[in-house]
C-alpha cells in the first residue's frame, strides 16, 4: 500500500515539475539564451570565459522564463479560448495563478542575481528593461494594434546585444548591427505566425497583422519588404570587420532564400505559404548567427 502511495506521490511530483517546465516555454527561452551566447561569443573574438558564458546562458534562460510566465499569468483568461494555448499549465489548472506568480518571481530574482554576479550592471539593467517591455507593455498591446509587434521586437532583439555587453561592458556600433539584424527579423517572424494563427488570435482580440490587420496583399508586401531588408543587413558584419566573407556569403544565401518564400505568399495568400515563411524564420536566425560565430572564433 505504501509503495502505491509513494508511486502516486512521485507521479504527481513529476507531473507538477513538467507543468512548471512548460511554463518556462523552454524552446523560446533556449532561443533567447542562444542569442545571448551568440552575442557574447561574437564579442569575445575567441577569448571565452566559459564560466561567465554558462552563467549568462542560465541567467538569460531564467529571465526569458520569468517573462513568458508573467505573460501567461496576464493572458490566462485569453489562453483558455485559443486552441493553441488552451492546454498550457494555467488554463488547464495544473498550475495555479499564485504558484505561477511565485515561480516567475523566483526565476526573475535568480536571473538578476546570476547576471549581476557574472556580468555587469548594464547587462542587468537592460535585462530588466527587456522583461518589462515584453511582459507589461507588449503583452497588453497585443489587443490594441500592430504597434505591439514593434514594441515586442525590441526585447526580442535584445538578447545578442545583452551578450555583447556582458562581454565588453558597453554598447558599440558592432553591437547595434547584430541588434538591428535580429530586430528586423522579428517582423516577418511575428507576422508569419500571426497570419497562420489569425483565426485563433481573433478569438482573443489580438491585432498583430499590419495594414488593417488582414491576411491580404498589403500584409504580404510588408512581410516581403522587411524580409528583403535582411539581405543587406546580413552583409554589415563583414563590411565593418565583425566577421568575414564566408559568413557574408552564408547570410546572403539565407537572406535570399528567406526572401524568396514571400513571393508565394504574395501570389496565393495561403496558410501553406505563411507557414513556409514562419519555418523559414526559425531556420534563418540560428543558421546566420552560427555562421557569424564560426567565421569569427
Amino acid at each position: 500500500m505504501e509503495a502505491i502511495q509513494d508511486l502516486s506521490t512521485f507521479t504527481l511530483t513529476m507531473s507538477k515539475a513538467k507543468a512548471y517546465y512548460e511554463l518556462l516555454k523552454p524552446r523560446l527561452s533556449m532561443l533567447v539564451a542562444f542569442s545571448c551566447a551568440f552575442g557574447y561569443g561574437l564579442a569575445s573574438k575567441g577569448s571565452i570565459d566559459w564560466l561567465v558564458l554558462t552563467m549568462l546562458v542560465v541567467g538569460a534562460f531564467l529571465l526569458s522564463g520569468a517573462s513568458v510566465c508573467i505573460n501567461q499569468i496576464i493572458e490566462r483568461d485569453l489562453d483558455k479560448i485559443m486552441t493553441r494555448t488552451m492546454s498550457r499549465p494555467i488554463p488547464t489548472g495544473r498550475i495555479s495563478v499564485s504558484e505561477a506568480t511565485f515561480f516567475s518571481v523566483i526565476c526573475l530574482l535568480l536571473s538578476i542575481a546570476i547576471l549581476w554576479i557574472f556580468t555587469n550592471p548594464m547587462t542587468v539593467v537592460l535585462s530588466i528593461v527587456s522583461m518589462v517591455l515584453y511582459s507589461f507593455i507588449y503583452t497588453p498591446l497585443k489587443r490594441v494594434g500592430p504597434i505591439a509587434v514593434f514594441v515586442g521586437a525590441i526585447p526580442g532583439a535584445l538578447p545578442p546585444l545583452l551578450g555583447w555587453i556582458a562581454m565588453t561592458g558597453g554598447i558599440t556600433y558592432e553591437a547595434m548591427i547584430i541588434f538591428g539584424i535580429q530586430f528586423i527579423w522579428q517582423f516577418p517572424h511575428f507576422w508569419a505566425i500571426a497570419w497562420v494563427a489569425d483565426d485563433d488570435y481573433k478569438k482573443a482580440g489580438f491585432k498583430l497583422l499590419p495594414s488593417g490587420g488582414g491576411r491580404d496583399i498589403n500584409t504580404a508586401i510588408q512581410i516581403m519588404v522587411y524580409t528583403m531588408f535582411l539581405i543587406p543587413l546580413g552583409l554589415l558584419p563583414a563590411k565593418f570587420g565583425i566577421t568575414g566573407l564566408d559568413s557574408a556569403i552564408v547570410a546572403s544565401i539565407c537572406g535570399v532564400a528567406f526572401f524568396a518564400q514571400t513571393f508565394s505568399l504574395m501570389k496565393t495568400g495561403s496558410q501553406k505559404s505563411a507557414k513556409r515563411i514562419m519555418f523559414g524564420s526559425f531556420l534563418y536566425l540560428p543558421i546566420v548567427q552560427i555562421a557569424f560565430l564560426l567565421d569569427k572564433i
